[in-house]
Formats: structure tokens, C-alpha cells, sequence
């Protein structure tokens, strides 16, 4: 304890825990990505590449993942309860990542940024500040804050990404309703003009139209077009969405007719566009405010108090 004291500072015990702790995680993963693979996935590569068929091929490649690798550690980058796996995975979907491994890259990125955010926090700590600090709380602010901040940065992206993508979702939503409508009054069927708004919006608003290719494939596929259609609502996550689904779903139930369905729905999701228009333009003023005040009142008083109070110093003097 003296030795690392003399060596390290005061704190010289509490880096030589934290830089041991970084080892054994390091040496952890490295265990992890050296780990033999199962003998039963290599009996299962070996028969795909010994049949070398058209579907073997197909299946290759529809299986096919760059985070392939990262199936043998999911016990490690997959959370255990099936419910919190399952919310974790559906606000991935809300954010864009449809990959399959997408909960695993998650977690992966919040370890690997979390050690790394450890590293430059504890390398920081050693080399700029010479391993010395005012307290304690401050040796572990430079060398776990860093380590949170690179912990906690994946999830907050993840929150912005939905945020924008419900976003752009709501704006583009009206116009592909009316798309639709154009679509169907003209004589195609659902899933044809499903496919048609898709193309369409793919320039303007990419995420509906990642959704709407989902549900267009879905349906190629065979599946459920009232389960497709709730899938949708439910990877959206926006209430309009939702609402339009339930309006086809029951539509379809009741065998009345699609067109005049996506008539009404369409003229209300405009009516709802222009209201929210609206509010912005309302709240525009109460924002504007503080910034008025801010910049016009200094400069108000300057010119009226300024005279005055220059005036009386004079008298003073």
C-alpha cells in the first residue's frame, strides 16, 4: 500500500483495482471471441455446404448477418427476461434496426463503449492530472464518468431515433393516406398500392416507406394481412398509425368498402395536420417571449435609465 502510494498518489490502491478490473474484462472478451464454436452449428454449416442446392444457397443468404458471430455470446448480450427482451427489441424496431441481431449489437455497443469511456477516463486521470485529485468524488468522476457517459450513450440514441422517426411517421402519414386513396379509386388492390406509396414516398419520408415495403412483403409472403397490418401499427409506435390499422382491419372484417374507409380517414388525418399546425404557430408567441425579453428590455433600459444614472454620477462628482 505505501509502494502504491508513493507511486500512484493517495489514490494508488483504487487505480490498481480499477486497472485489474479492466484487464480481466478484456481478457474476458478475448476468451469470448476465441471460444470454440458448437459442434452441432458446425454439423449444420457442413451440411448446407455439402448439399449446395438453390435453396441451401437461399437460405444462406437470407441468413446471412455481419453480427452472425455474436449468436454464441447471447447468453452474455441478450437480457434473460423474455418480457424486458421483448420491449428491448420492439423499441429497437421503433428506432429502424430490423436486424435479427440488433439486441445483441445493442448491448454489445453499450459494453464496448463503456469500457472504452472506462479507459480514456482512467488514462485521462493518470497522464493529465498525474493521478491526483482534490477528493474522492473527483477521482471517480474522471474515471467512471467517462465509462457511464459511453454506457448509457447507445440508449439515448436509441430514444432519439424513435423520437424521429415517429416524427417524420406523423408528417408523412396524410400525404401516403391520399396516395393510397388515389391508388385504390383507380382500380388497384391494397397490397398493389401499398407498393406503389411505398415507392413513392421513399424519396421524401424513407422511414413510412421502409414500413409500408414491410407490409407489402409480409403479404407476398403469405401472413395475415390483419396481422400484418397490426404489426405494423405496433413497429410504428404512433397513434395514427394505429388508428388507420384498426380502421382496415375492420373494414376488411365487415366487407364494406376500403375506398370510402381511407376517404374519411384521409380527410381527418388532413384536418389533424392543419390543427397541429396550428398549435405550433399558437405556442410560437409564449416561446418567443423569453427571447424578446431578453434581447429588447437590456437595450430598452440602457437607453432610458442610462442618462439618468450617468447624469446623477455627474452631480455626485
Amino acid at each position: 500500500m505505501q509502494f502504491l502510494t508513493d507511486a500512484l498518489g493517495p489514490f494508488g490502491p483504487l487505480i490498481l483495482v480499477g486497472g485489474l478490473g479492466v484487464v480481466m474484462v478484456l481478457a474476458t472478451l478475448a476468451m469470448m471471441l476465441k471460444a470454440k464454436d458448437d459442434p452441432i452449428d458446425k454439423l449444420k454449416r457442413s451440411q448446407s455446404e455439402r448439399t449446395g442446392s438453390k435453396n441451401g444457397k437461399q437460405e444462406r443468404l437470407r441468413r446471412g448477418s455481419s453480427t452472425e458471430k455474436l449468436a454464441k455470446y447471447k447468453a452474455f448480450l441478450e437480457p434473460q427476461n423474455e418480457e424486458e427482451l421483448s420491449n428491448l427489441r420492439l423499441k429497437l424496431l421503433q428506432a429502424g434496426y430490423h436486424s435479427r441481431d440488433a439486441v445483441r449489437a445493442f448491448h454489445l455497443a453499450q459494453m464496448a463503449l463503456g469500457i472504452g469511456g472506462l479507459v480514456l477516463g482512467l488514462a485521462y486521470f493518470m497522464v493529465a492530472l498525474g493521478g491526483e485529485a482534490e477528493s474522492t468524488q473527483d477521482t471517480l468522476m474522471y474515471i467512471l464518468g467517462p465509462g457511464a457517459v459511453g454506457y448509457f450513450l447507445p440508449k439515448y440514441w436509441v430514444t432519439r431515433r424513435v423520437e424521429a422517426r415517429k416524427e417524420e411517421i406523423t408528417s408523412g402519414f396524410p400525404d401516403a393516406l391520399d396516395m393510397m386513396l388515389v391508388c385504390v379509386e383507380a382500380g388497384q388492390s391494397l397490397d398493389q398500392s401499398i407498393i406503389r406509396v411505398a415507392r413513392e414516398l421513399r424519396a421524401s419520408y424513407p422511414s413510412l416507406a421502409d414500413e409500408f415495403e414491410i407490409v407489402s412483403y409480409e403479404m407476398k409472403a403469405g401472413k395475415d394481412k390483419s396481422a400484418v397490418l397490426n404489426d405494423m401499427g405496433e413497429r410504428c409506435g404512433v397513434q395514427d398509425v394505429s388508428s388507420f390499422v384498426t380502421v382496415l382491419v375492420q373494414s376488411t372484417s365487415f366487407g364494406t368498402s376500403i375506398a370510402d374507409a381511407l376517404r374519411v380517414y384521409a380527410g381527418e388525418m388532413r384536418d389533424k395536420r392543419v390543427m397541429r399546425a396550428e398549435e405550433k404557430a399558437n405556442k410560437l408567441p409564449t416561446k418567443m417571449t423569453l427571447a424578446t425579453m431578453m434581447l429588447t428590455v437590456p437595450p430598452l433600459l440602457i437607453i432610458l435609465v442610462g442618462p439618468s444614472v450617468h447624469g446623477i454620477t455627474q452631480l455626485g462628482q
